[in-house]
This record gives structure tokens, sequence and C-alpha cells, in this order.
């Protein structure tokens, strides 16, 4: 089982530990608002919540872990979009779809979201608990895009001792580009549409480092997913149906730039 992923529970045991963990995280939360991180302890989080102190640690090993109580869960869901991928599908553009499941953790709470960006910014030690979990997301996608090297796409000056820098660079760049995303969206207050945000910071890392990966299963006429030609002053797009809007974007980039 790939490192940092937690077998998969029932949906009612899920949900029930889902919930407990998120009524440690809110009192955890408005103690470390009131009373302040360093002074809060387990115990004051565990009796805020209603709960025993062994409770607490069945879901966290910390106090600062208690902020992030969606992150293993998350990161599960985000492994589930890797292995349901179409087999057409870039590679760049299913990780890309992976880190969404993140995006959609914090919008789903914006206010609660806001609150912990600002707490996390004050306290060291939980900026390193969220470099911790950022982390874990990298390591899932350098492997998930490490085996899905395309040796046709290759550039010439591309060796097979490159590949684990590529696809460990790749996926720190779609990080990356959702944390800037996420930040500059939680430091507005949480307001806007921070989807179309992201698929155009998407798009930017697919145009740079999309090179070289290619689908585990080559779907028939792949290639010609998104095809753009130019008739007259007109732009022409074919596409299959089931082509990401991100691939037909590239698609109509490339053709204006070759005008």
């Amino acid at each position: 089982m790939p490192e940092s992923v937690k077998p998969a529970r029932t949906p009612a045991a899920s949900t029930q530990r889902l919930k407990m963990r998120r009524e440690l995280a809110a009192a955890a939360m408005e103690l470390f608002a009131t009373k302040g991180y360093e002074a809060t302890t387990v115990d004051e989080i565990a009796a805020a919540a209603g709960v025993a102190r062994r409770t607490f640690f069945r879901h966290f090993r910390s106090k600062e872990e208690a902020i992030f109580p969606d992150h293993d869960d998350t990161l599960v869901r985000a492994q589930a979009v890797l292995e349901a991928a179409p087999p057409h599908e870039h590679p760049l553009d299913t990780v890309c779809r992976g880190i969404k499941e993140v995006m959609r953790m914090y919008a789903s709470s914006p206010k609660g979201s806001v609150e912990r960006y600002k707490l996390t910014r004050e306290v060291p030690a939980l900026r390193e608990r969220e470099i911790a979990s950022v982390a874990r997301y990298e390591r899932l996608f350098t492997r998930y895009l490490l085996g899905h090297f395309d040796e046709a796409a290759h550039r010439e000056d591309v060796s097979d001792y490159d590949e684990p820098l590529l696809a460990e660079v790749a996926a720190s760049a779609v990080v990356t580009a959702h944390n800037h995303v996420l930040r500059r969206w939680l430091r507005g207050g949480a307001v806007g549409d921070v989807e179309a945000q992201l698929d155009h910071a998407f798009a930017i890392v697919r145009r740079t480092f999309g090179t070289g990966f290619g689908a585990s299963r080559p779907a028939p006429a792949a290639e010609a997913a998104a095809e753009t030609e130019r008739r007259g002053e007109v732009l022409v797009t074919v596409a299959r149906t089931d082509t990401p809007l991100p691939e037909i974007m590239h698609s109509i980039e490339e053709a204006l730039r070759r005008r």
C-alpha cells in the first residue's frame, strides 16, 4: 500500500470518524483563538469537545495535528482520483484533478479555512505541520507520474535517469500552483471563483511540465482528442466529448501561437 494512505473504512465508520475529528478541531481552534496556542492543552481540547483525553489521541497524535482534521481522508480521495483516471487522460491533468480534492476541502468551510490559515501563519508548529501535509501529496503525485512516462514523448536530451527528477518537479509544480492559488484566495477572505483561478494556474503548469508523460493505456485516436486548425481567420476545434477542458484549451492556445 502506498506510503501515508490508510486503508479504506466503511462509509459509516469514516463519517463518524471525520465528524469526531472535526469536532475536536473546532474545539481546538476556539481555544487557540481565546487562550492562545501555547497555553492550550490537549486535556482542555478534549474537555471542550466533550470527550476523554484518550479519545483525542485515537484521532490525533498532537494538538497541532488537530488543526488539520481532513487531510487523511482527502489524501485517500486524491489517490482514488489517480486510480480511476480514464486511460486517455494526460497524467498531469489527472494529478491536477487529484489536488483539487484539497481545494474542495478548504472551500467546503471558507470561514474556518480563513481562520486556520491565519493561525498557521502565526504559529511555527502549525506551519511545520502544514508543510508535512503538503509533502504527502507531493510524494503521492510523484509516484503516479513516475509510472506514466511515455518513451515516445521524451525529448532527446531526457534519459531514464532524469525521470525521477522530472516526476518530482512536475508533481511539485502542481502542488505549488495549487497552494499559490489557495493562499491568495484565503488572504482575500475566501471569495471569488477559486476553481477558475486554479484551472488557469494548472494550464500554465501543463504547458511547462507536460512533456514526456503518457496515459497508462493509449485510447484509440487519443492523439486526435483535441485538434485545432485555422480556416482563414477562424479557429476550428474538434474534440472528443470526454476530452478534459485543459487539453482543449492547450490545443487552442498552441494554434493561436502559430498564427
